[in-house]
C-alpha cells in the first residue's frame, strides 16, 4: 500500500493512495496562496496601480520593468494571477480510478486533473460539496474573465533569473508549473463526472474495496472517508470540526479500528478561539460604524459567512446598528444564500428541525425579508445606485487580488475612518494589503478557523487509536513563528509518519488475508477430522475462480465418461482431455527420510547445509542443489530434466 503526496499544502491536501489494485486520489486542493505573488485586477482602471515602477536588479543586469512592478518595497508580477496546482509528474495520473472530495475547498483543483490528464474515473462527493463547489468555481471562472490581462508574463519563471529576484518570489516553488484559471467550460466538463454519494453509503469499487463518506462538521456536506476491503480499514480524515456551527455533527465512532488513519487540514489557527474571534469582529464592526466609517470583510460566498451573518442578527439589535446596510457583492450570492436554506438534511440537528416549522435553518432570510441585508451580483448596476454609506460589504476574494474587493480596498483604503476585518485564515493579512501599502484604512485580523486543533486531535486519536498515523510534515513540529510551543504539533506513540509534497510512502501494513467463498456442493464434499478439541481441519481439491477482486473456490470438473467404442470414429466428437489435479503435499519435508529415498535411488553423495529458513543439499555428483524452506522447495539442475522430475 503506497501514498503519494501531490500537494505541500496541508489545509488543501491532494494524495494518491494505492490500495487493492485501486488507485484513489484523496482530494484536490487548489493552492491558492500564489496570487499573492501578483497584482490585484482592478474592476475600473486604476491609476495608482498603472503607475508602479517596474522592476529592475540593482546591477541592471535584469530587466523586467515590464513584468515586475514594485510597491512599497515588494515586488509583484503584473500578470493574470495563477495557482500553484497538483504535482502531476509524480506519477501518471490517468491511472486515477476515483478521486473522493471532502469539502468544496479541496475540489478547486478538479478541472485541472479531470481535463487535461486522461483522467476517466469517477468523482465522489455529497450534494452540498458539488453545488457549493460549482458556485465557488463560477465565481473564481467570472472574478478572472471580467477583468482580462493582455500580457502573460513568463521571463521572471526562468530559473536563472527567478534566483536573482527578491523576497517571496526568489523562493517560490514550481513555478514553472503555475497555471491560469480554468474556463466556465471546464468546470462543467469536471463536474459533470461527480457521482453524488449520502454519509454513510458504501460504494464498492470494482470489487476490491468499499468507500464511504462520513460526517465531518465542518462544511455543509463535508466528508471524512472509510476505505476498507474484507480484512484493512483506511480512514481518511480531512477537514473536520467537533464545534456546533450549522453543518451535521462529525462521526467519531465509524472511524475506529483503523489500520492506517491519514490525518491532513487541520485548524491554521492553532492559538485563535473561534467563539472569541466572533467576538472580536462584532465589537470592532460596531465601533467603526459608530465612527462613522465603513467595514470591508473579504471572504468566501459560503462557509463561514453564514455564521457571520448569523452572529450579527443577534448583535444588531443591541448594538443598535439595526439601520446600517449589510451588502453581500459576489456572482454568486443569490445562489450561495439560498443553497444553504434547502440542504436542510445536511445540517446541524436544531436547524434542521425548524425546517418542519416552516422556518428558515438560517436567520440571515429574515435580514434579507427586512432589506437589513442586500445581495448583488457585483458592483455594477443595481449596487451603485442603491448604495449608502456607512455600511458593512462582504465579498470577495480573500486573496484581495481580484473580485469586487479590489475596487472597495481602492475607495476606501485612504481614510482611517475605515476598517477591513479578515475573517479567513487561508492568506497571510500583511501578504494580502502589501500592494495596497501605504494605507490609512484600519486592519483587524479576527482569523474563524473552525477545524479541530491539536488539542482535539489528539484526544481524537486516543479514542479511535488506529494503529497508524500518517500526516503531512508541518504537523509533526511546532509551527516556526513559535519554535517553543510544543503543544502545536502532533506527539503520537508510536510517532505519526509524516509525508511532504512529492514524496512516496509505503504503509507500514502488509495485506495477510483474502476472503474466498466455497461453493455449497464443495462445501458439502468436505470431510473434517478433528486435531485439537474444538479445532477441525479438511483438505480442499478445487478449482480457484477469480473475477473482479472476488474469489470462488469450485468443484474439480471431472473427466468425462468414455464412450462405447463404435467401428467409425470421428476425430470431432472426442471431448477435450481433463487432467485431475494432482495431489498437493504440504508440511515440511523431513530430512532424514529424504536422505534415505535419495539413498535408494543411487544418489549418496549429498553435503547438507542449514540455512535460516531450511536446509540446502547439494548433491555432488550430479551438480544439483535443493532448497528446502518453509514455504517452498527450489531445485537447481542444469539441463537435467530427468533427474528434476525425479
Amino acid at each position: 500500500m503506497k501514498l503519494y503526496c501531490l500537494s505541500g499544502h496541508p489545509t488543501l491536501p491532494c494524495n494518491v493512495l494505492k490500495f487493492k489494485s485501486t488507485t484513489i486520489m484523496l482530494d484536490c486542493g487548489l493552492d491558492t496562496t500564489s496570487v499573492l505573488n501578483f497584482l490585484p485586477l482592478p474592476l475600473v482602471h486604476s491609476p495608482r496601480l498603472s503607475k508602479l515602477p517596474g522592476w529592475v536588479s540593482k546591477d541592471g543586469t535584469v530587466n523586467l520593468e515590464k513584468e515586475l512592478k514594485e510597491c512599497a518595497g515588494r515586488v509583484f508580477v503584473d500578470s493574470q494571477p495563477e495557482f500553484c496546482l497538483p504535482e502531476k509528474e509524480l506519477l501518471d495520473l490517468s491511472t486515477i480510478d476515483v478521486i473522493l472530495i471532502s469539502n468544496y475547498h479541496c475540489m478547486m483543483a478538479l478541472p485541472y486533473i479531470t481535463e487535461h490528464t486522461g483522467f476517466t474515473g469517477t468523482v465522489y462527493a455529497t450534494e452540498p460539496t458539488l453545488q457549493i463547489g460549482r458556485l465557488l468555481m463560477e465565481e473564481l471562472v467570472n472574478f478572472m474573465e471580467r477583468v482580462p490581462k493582455a500580457q502573460s508574463a513568463t521571463c521572471w519563471k526562468n530559473k536563472e533569473i527567478q534566483r536573482m529576484l527578491p523576497g517571496p518570489l526568489k523562493d517560490a516553488v514550481e513555478v514553472w508549473t503555475w497555471k491560469r484559471c480554468y474556463s466556465m467550460q471546464e468546470v462543467n466538463s469536471a463536474l459533470s463526472k461527480v457521482q453524488l454519494v449520502g454519509y454513510s453509503q458504501k460504494v464498492e469499487l470494482f470489487g476490491a474495496v468499499q468507500v464511504s463518506p462520513l460526517s465531518s462538521g465542518y462544511s455543509l456536506g463535508s466528508s471524512n472517508w472509510i476505505i476498507q476491503s474484507h480484512h484493512e480499514k483506511v480512514a481518511y480524515v480531512s477537514g473536520s470540526s467537533l464545534l456546533t456551527t450549522h453543518p451535521q455533527p462529525m462521526d467519531q465512532s465509524s472511524l475506529k479500528n483503523s489500520d492506517v488513519l491519514i490525518l491532513t487540514g487541520l485548524t491554521q489557527m492553532p492559538t485563535a478561539n473561534p467563539d472569541g474571534m466572533l467576538g472580536d469582529f462584532c465589537s470592532n464592526l460596531a465601533m467603526t460604524i459608530r465612527a462613522g466609517g465603513n467595514v470591508l470583510v473579504p471572504c468566501y460566498s459560503s462557509g463561514v459567512i453564514y455564521d457571520l451573518l448569523e452572529c450579527l442578527y443577534q448583535f444588531i439589535e443591541s448594538a443598535s446598528l439595526g439601520t446600517t446596510p449589510f451588502y453581500f457583492i459576489s456572482p454568486v450570492a443569490n445562489s450561495s444564500l439560498e443553497f444553504s436554506q434547502i440542504f436542510a438534511e445536511w445540517l446541524c440537528h436544531n436547524k434542521q428541525s425548524k425546517v418542519y416549522l416552516p422556518e428558515p435553518p438560517f436567520p440571515h432570510a429574515e435580514l434579507i425579508q427586512t432589506n437589513k441585508l442586500k445581495h448583488y451580483p457585483s458592483i455594477h448596476g443595481d449596487f451603485s445606485s442603491e448604495f449608502r454609506q456607512p455600511c458593512v460589504v462582504f465579498t470577495g476574494h480573500p486573496s484581495l487580488r481580484f473580485g469586487d474587493v479590489v475596487h472597495f480596498m481602492e475607495l476606501w483604503g485612504k481614510s482611517s475612518l475605515n476598517t477591513i476585518i479578515f475573517t479567513e485564515p487561508d492568506f497571510s493579512y500583511l501578504d494580502a494589503l502589501a500592494p495596497y501599502q501605504p494605507l490609512a484604512m484600519k486592519c483587524v485580523y479576527c482569523p474563524i478557523d473552525t477545524r479541530l486543533n491539536f488539542h482535539q486531535v489528539s484526544k481524537l486519536l486516543k479514542e479511535v487509536q488506529p494503529l497508524h498515523v500518517v500526516c503531512p510534515e508541518q504537523y509533526t513540529q511546532p509551527p516556526p513563528s513559535q519554535s517553543h510551543r510544543s503543544d502545536l504539533m502532533l506527539e503520537l506513540q508510536p510517532p505519526p509518519m509524516p509525508y511532504r509534497r512529492c514524496s512516496v510512502l509505503s504503509l507500514p501494513f502488509r495485506r495477510r488475508y483474502e476472503r474466498i467463498h466455497l461453493l455449497p456442493e464443495l462445501a458439502n464434499s468436505l470431510v473434517p477430522s478433528e486435531i485439537k478439541p474444538g479445532i477441525s481441519v479438511a483438505t480442499v481439491s478445487a478449482v480457484l475462480h477469480s473475477k473482479d477482486n472476488k474469489h470462488t473456490l469450485q468443484s474439480v470438473p471431472k473427466p468425462p465418461p468414455v464412450p462405447p467404442t463404435k467401428k467409425r470414429k470421428r476425430v470431432i466428437e472426442e471431448p477435450p482431455e481433463v487432467l485431475a489435479p494432482k495431489p498437493l503435499l504440504s508440511g515440511a519435508v523431513p530430512l532424514e527420510a529424504f536422505l534415505a529415498t535419495l539413498h535408494k535411488h543411487g544418489i549418496t553423495e549429498v553435503k547438507v547445509e542449514e540455512t535460516a529458513d531450511g536446509h540446502i543439499l547439494h548433491l555432488q555428483a550430479e551438480d544439483t542443489l535443493i532448497q528446502l524452506e518453509e514455504d517452498g522447495t527450489h531445485i537447481v539442475c542444469d539441463n537435467n530434466e530427468p533427474l528434476r522430475l525425479l
